[in-house]
C-alpha cells in the first residue's frame, strides 16, 4: 500500500463556511497561493454554483494555483457539476468533487428517496463529472452514521462508475476513533474493487475526535486526509491539517507515511489565515497555538534548557517558528533567570542571581509575568526605584459624541515637572493618546501594536481592563490600565508602556556607559 498520505485542504470551502463574513476573492487567493507553497495536494476551492461569487473566486483560484489541484465541490446534480467544469477548466489540473448523503437519517429525512435512488443518482453525478475530467472524488455524506451493508454498496458503485477518490465522511462528528477506524477496515475487505480508488476521509471535530478519527482511518488503509488549516469550520471544525501533519511527521517510525506538507510554512500559514478569517487561535491549540512551545514551569525550563526534547517532542523551528518561549513567572527558577540574563548580554559577574531572584519572585507575584526590561530593570535599580513613575497622570478630561470631533486633556507628571496637553482624535483614546504622545520625545521610534479591551465583573459599572502593547526601538512593551472609566483605563496602560520605555532608555544609557568604561 502506498505509504504517502494525500493532503486535502478544505479551508475555503468548508471552513469559509464556518466565518461571520465571506472572504473577498484577493483573501482567498492569497489563503489558495499559502496553501500551495505549504505543499497541499489538492486544494477545495470552493462550491461554484452557490454563488456568481463563488464561482469566480474558485475561478481566479484555478488560475493561479499551478502546483496543486484545484477542487469545486458540488451536489450529485448535473447543473453543479457544470458549474464546476466551467470554473475549473482554466486550471493546470483540477478535480470534481461531488457528493450526496447516503445514511438512512439524511436519506429518509431530508433527501426523501429510497437507497436505491440515492445509488443511482451518485452513479449518474460521476458518469457527468468524467465528462470534465478524470479526477474525480465521490462523497458519501454522513457515512459514520450510514449501515455499513449500504456504504459498502455505494462505495462499490461509486468506483465502479469512475470515481478516482471516494471519501468516507464523519460529517457530524459522531464516531469515536475505534468505530471509524472498522469502517474503513470493513470497506478494505468487503467492497472487491477497493483498490481502484483511493480512500479519503473527512472527519468533524463536534466531540473533540477529528484528528484521532482520521489517524484511525489511515491505519486502516485510508491514503487522503481532508482537513483545515487552524481546524476551522463548520460547527466546531474540522481534522486540523498542521496537527495530522505534525503527527505524521513527529511519529514518522510509527506510522511510516509520508504527505508533501512543508511544515516549515504552519506557522505562517496559520497566521495568515487567522488574520483574513478573523478567527484568532486558541492559546493551547496543538502546534500553533501561542502556548504551544511555551514553558512556565520551573522544572520544565529546567529541562529544556539542558536538552530541548525533555520536553519538546518537536521544535519550534519545525513549524516555522524561531524559538520556544520560556516565560518568567514566579514558577521560574534560577536557572531561567541566569539564561535569560546572559541572552540579554549580562555575564554571570555582572549581578548577585541571589539578589536578582528575590527581587524577581516578589515583581513575579505582583505583576504575573515578567518581561525582559523588568529584569534589566532589577539589575540597576533597588524594589523602591523599580516602581517610580517617571510619567504620572494627574488629570484626564475627554470629550466625544455625535457630530463633535473628539478631543482630549491631560495633565501629567513627567520628572519634576507638570505638563499639560490638549489633542484631538478619531475617539476619545485616541485623542488622550495623541495629546500625551506630544510629551513623548522618541514618538517617531513608537507605535501602539495591539490594544484590547476586557470587562472585568458583570454590568455597566464593571471594570475596565486595557492591555496596550507598543514597539519601542525594535523591542515590544506591555502595559494595563484598570479603571471604570475605558479612556482612563487606556491612558493608564499608555502611561504604563512610557514608564517601562523610559526605564530601558535609562538601562541603555548604563549599559553604553559600563561597556565605554565611563
Amino acid at each position: 500500500m502506498d505509504n504517502r498520505i494525500i493532503i486535502f485542504d478544505t479551508t475555503l470551502r468548508d471552513g469559509e463556511q464556518a466565518l461571520p463574513a465571506s472572504l473577498s476573492m484577493k483573501e482567498k487567493c492569497q489563503i489558495a497561493l499559502a496553501l500551495e507553497r505549504l505543499g497541499v495536494d489538492v486544494i477545495e476551492a470552493g462550491f461554484p454554483v452557490s454563488s456568481p461569487g463563488d464561482f469566480a473566486s474558485v475561478q481566479e483560484i484555478a488560475r493561479v494555483v499551478k502546483d496543486s489541484t484545484v477542487c469545486g465541490l458540488s451536489r450529485a446534480l448535473e447543473k453543479d457539476i457544470d458549474a464546476c467544469g466551467e470554473a475549473l477548466r482554466v486550471a493546470e489540473q483540477f478535480r470534481i468533487h461531488t457528493f450526496i448523503a447516503t445514511s438512512d437519517i439524511h436519506v429518509s429525512n431530508k433527501l426523501k428517496k429510497s437507497q436505491d435512488d440515492i445509488v443511482d443518482m451518485a452513479v449518474a453525478a460521476i458518469k457527468h463529472a468524467r465528462r470534465f475530467t478524470d479526477d474525480v472524488e465521490f462523497s458519501c455524506e454522513d457515512a459514520g452514521r450510514t449501515h455499513i451493508d449500504y456504504l459498502c454498496r455505494m462505495v462499490e458503485n461509486a468506483i465502479k462508475a469512475g470515481a478516482t477518490t471516494v471519501n468516507i465522511p464523519d460529517t457530524v462528528g459522531y464516531t469515536t476513533p475505534t468505530e471509524f477506524g472498522g469502517i474503513i477496515g470493513q470497506l478494505f475487505n468487503r467492497v472487491p474493487n477497493i483498490d481502484k480508488a483511493t480512500i479519503s476521509v473527512h472527519c468533524h471535530n463536534d466531540l473533540g475526535l477529528a484528528v484521532g478519527n482520521s489517524l484511525a482511518a489511515i491505519e486502516n488503509g485510508a491514503r487522503q486526509v481532508e482537513c483545515t488549516i487552524n481546524g476551522i469550520g463548520e460547527r466546531a471544525g474540522n481534522c486540523s491539517l498542521e496537527e495530522i501533519a505534525m503527527i505524521l511527521n513527529t511519529r514518522k517510525a510509527k506510522f511510516g507515511l509520508e504527505t508533501k506538507i512543508d511544515t516549515q510554512e504552519i506557522s505562517r500559514t496559520s497566521k495568515l489565515v487567522s488574520q483574513l478569517c478573523n478567527m484568532p487561535v486558541q492559546a493551547n491549540k496543538a502546534i500553533v497555538g501561542a502556548n504551544a512551545f511555551s514553558h512556565s514551569s520551573g522544572i520544565h525550563q529546567d529541562g529544556v534548557l539542558k536538552a530541548q526534547n525533555t520536553y519538546e517532542i518537536m521544535t519550534p523551528e519545525s513549524v516555522g517558528i524561531n524559538k520556544n518561549n520560556l516565560n518568567l513567572t514566579s514558577r521560574s527558577g534560577r536557572h531561567v533567570i541566569k539564561h535569560r540574563l546572559a541572552e540579554l548580554g549580562y555575564q554571570s559577574q555582572d549581578y548577585d542571581l541571589e539578589s536578582i531572584y528575590t527581587l524577581f519572585l516578589k515583581l513575579a507575584d505582583k505583576k504575573g509575568q515578567v518581561y525582559d526590561y523588568d529584569l534589566e530593570a532589577l539589575l540597576f535599580f533597588d524594589q523602591q526605584k523599580q516602581e517610580y513613575a517617571h510619567f504620572k497622570l494627574l488629570a484626564l478630561q475627554a470629550t466625544s459624541g455625535k457630530e463633535i470631533i473628539p478631543s482630549a486633556t491631560v495633565r501629567l507628571q513627567v520628572g519634576e515637572e507638570v505638563h499639560t496637553r490638549s489633542a484631538t482624535g478619531n475617539g476619545p483614546v485616541d485623542a488622550s493618546f495623541n495629546a500625551i504622545m506630544t510629551l513623548f520625545e522618541h514618538d517617531e521610534h513608537f507605535s501602539i501594536v495591539d490594544f484590547k479591551l476586557d470587562s472585568k465583573g458583570e454590568g455597566a459599572d464593571a471594570l475596565a481592563q486595557v492591555s496596550v502593547i507598543a514597539e519601542y526601538r525594535g523591542r515590544r512593551f506591555h502595559g494595563i490600565g484598570l479603571a471604570t472609566d475605558i479612556v482612563e483605563s487606556g491612558v493608564k496602560a499608555l502611561i504604563y508602556v512610557l514608564n517601562n520605555t523610559y526605564l530601558a532608555d535609562q538601562i541603555d544609557e548604563q549599559k553604553q556607559s559600563r561597556v565605554a568604561g565611563v
